[in-house]
């Protein structure tokens, strides 16, 4: 369960979307890759972004150690992610779409210029311009544009008002992926922001998750 931000990093502490996981018999590894906040600018990298081999690559080399410790089946490894991690999820399945057998990805970005685009115009362009940056690393990093690699099938959600990361993200997932014949479920809520902050959406949003990895990773 990669973390958002890319520049956030997970702590000790109560996490109810960890505990929910927890309780349905799961194990949860958090894995603060590269371009994670708080271990200095070696470890930061460029940023989650610019840097998202090294990023992705920890997250999936994290997937890789909870099957070599034997505490993950190899059948059953699933990925979740809300914001970045969405956005991990989902790029994990172009750089190793064998790893995880089903990805979850909630208020996702999809596209690194589609995410620029977004801020064009606000007073942080400059500063979102910079951090994304210019090169190959832009479209090698966007995960809609390669919904042909995908392999697990993936379940996505996102909040019509939100202003984080545009709800116009995950429906360019969801048609790119229909479009390339890929198994994928996209539920939108109205009305709600990037928290999903809401006492009737987030427990079925819940509920959802757990049908889609019970369904995904029988066998």
């Amino acid at each position: 369960m990669p973390h958002g931000g890319p520049g956030d990093r997970d702590v000790w502490g109560f996490d109810w979307l960890v505990q929910y996981f927890v309780h349905l018999g799961y194990a949860v590894l958090q894995p603060n890759f590269r371009g994670s906040s708080g271990y200095g600018n070696a470890w930061f990298e460029k940023n989650g972004f610019q840097s998202w081999p090294m990023a992705i690559g920890d997250v999936d080399d994290a997937g890789r150690w909870l099957v070599s410790q034997g505490i993950a089946d190899p059948a059953k490894l699933a990925i979740v992610g809300w914001s970045y991690g969405g956005y991990a999820a989902l790029q994990s399945q172009v750089v190793a779409p064998d790893l995880y057998k089903a990805v979850v990805a909630i208020a996702p970005v999809t596209d690194l210029d589609r995410l620029r685009a977004e801020h064009r115009d606000f007073t942080d362009y400059e500063i979102v311009n910079a951090f994304i940056g210019q090169g190959p690393h832009v479209e090698a990093g966007s995960p809609a544009r390669h919904a042909s690699a995908f392999k697990a099938p993936v379940l996505l959600f996102h909040g019509d008002h939100d202003e984080n990361v545009s709800v116009d993200e995950s429906r360019l997932m969801n048609s790119r992926l229909k479009e390339a014949g890929k198994s994928v479920h996209y539920i939108e809520f109205p009305n709600l922001d990037h928290q999903i902050d809401d006492a009737t959406q987030r427990p079925r949003m819940l509920r959802e998750i757990a049908a889609f990895l019970d369904t995904s990773l029988k066998g």
